[in-house]
């Protein structure tokens, strides 16, 4: 009598729930005796599925995926490959980033291969490497200097894989499929009219008040950070042209004013040098920051020159981490970008699948992000402000953070 046998193997490893999907092939089983056909080599060896991770899932849902499986024979196609290449763990969104993909992909049953190059350019060439030669189907790649990774993604084209940018776009290629990402544009856009809206600059422009500013933008090797600038500055120009702001190092272009690497130590360091050339009376009114790290070195800095908490300037952010929002919430820091990265991290996958899949993914945007070789379709998410006015409704009643993970 022949059976297939489905077995769900539950192993606990370190405190983490691994489930393991085995689909056994079938075999013949008989009761007291050999069967006379032979020797079967391949008997009692079992191709297996791919694995999840529990700990994003309840009981019910694991059990609803292993249906994914119920129906394969010993024919089955092994499962596709998905190489996952994250900047850093420095930030606490990309440590999310990347969990989030992982488990929706391991979800729909592919196997994935997720690495974090700790903003180590060579480190990130050579895992990329190692998953071309482990033969990935897809690769989905967030850069830290997208123009070194250029002979690595041809060598991924010419071995027939498909390349989705994500939230970072990658420069100087035609191996680049498809880009996920939030609308950066925006983001800046967002930042600017946080502090026109806050500071009343049109009216201020109307009476002949002004307010002092420094910029600190992101890294230079990061496309997203221009874009950011950019519009910013479509808000903030005009009244950087008609003396409304003022900026006394004069920096305000973007390259006087990046932060290489999305650097806090760098951050600190600029506000640093910036207070004991130009605002030793601690009369800056607006730090323009890109980046939530940079908020905090900001802060920093302000602390070691000596001022008092009530005469900080108005902060800006980016990412929503949990220090940003305590900080906010404490009145510290002005506001924040929230960009669900759960929400990224959901159509990322769904390109991936499409392009596994022979399928066609949803884009949005098919104009705005040439990358010097072609215009890369994209989907764009939308980009949130984040203040002491609504942080607990979007961030806690949308299940983002806890309130005890933001104030334990």
């Amino acid at each position: 009598m022949k059976r297939q046998l489905f077995c769900v193997i539950i192993i606990f490893m370190k405190t983490r729930l691994t489930v393991i999907f085995i689909i056994l092939i079938p075999v013949l089983m008989c009761m007291g005796c050999a069967h006379s056909g032979g020797k079967d080599d391949n008997a009692g060896k079992a191709p297996s599925a791919p694995g999840y991770g529990a700990d994003a899932y309840t009981e019910s849902e694991i059990e609803g995926l292993a249906s994914v499986y119920e129906g394969r024979d010993e024919g089955a196609i092994p499962a596709k490959r998905v190489g996952v290449a994250m900047p850093t763990k420095t930030s606490e969104r990309w440590i999310n980033d990347g969990m989030s993909i992982k488990a929706r992909l391991e979800t729909l049953g592919y196997e994935v291969d997720l690495q974090y190059a700790d903003d180590d350019i060579e480190l990130q060439v050579s895992q990329i490497e190692s998953m071309i030669r482990n033969e990935a189907d897809c690769l989905v790649i967030s850069s830290i200097d997208s123009t070194r990774l250029v002979d690595v993604l041809k060598k991924a084209k010419d071995n027939g894989i498909s390349v989705i940018a994500y939230d970072r776009l990658l420069m100087d290629t035609d191996a680049v499929s498809y880009y996920a990402s939030f609308d950066n544009k925006k983001v800046g856009t967002l930042i600017g009219e946080f502090i026109s809206d806050q500071m009343k600059l049109k009216e201020a422009s109307e009476s002949g008040r002004s307010y002092t500013i420094e910029f600190f933008m992101g890294s230079p090797d990061d496309n997203n950070a221009l874009f950011l600038y950019k519009g910013l500055m479509e808000v903030l120009k005009p009244y950087l042209d008609d003396g409304t702001l003022v900026c006394r190092s004069g920096r305000t272009s973007f390259y006087e004013t990046c932060i290489l690497r999305w650097s806090e130590d760098t951050a600190q360091g600029k506000c640093s040098e910036l207070i004991k050339e130009y605002y030793q009376n601690g009369d800056l009114d607006i730090a323009c920051s890109a980046f939530d790290g940079f908020a905090y070195g900001i802060l920093k800095a302000w602390k070691n020159a000596g001022f008092a908490e009530d005469s900080l300037p108005l902060i800006t952010g980016q990412d929503a981490e949990k220090n940003a929002i305590r900080n906010i919430a404490e009145g510290r820091q002005g506001m924040t970008i929230y960009k669900d990265t759960r929400i990224l991290a959901a159509k990322c996958v769904t390109m991936v699948q499409a392009l596994l899949e022979n399928s066609e993914p949803e884009i949005n945007d098919t104009f705005q992000y040439n990358n010097n070789v072609l215009t890369v379709p994209a989907y764009l998410c939308d980009p949130v402000i984040i203040d002491e006015d609504n942080y607990e409704e979007i961030l806690i009643g949308g299940g983002y953070y806890t309130k005890e993970q933001l104030f334990q």
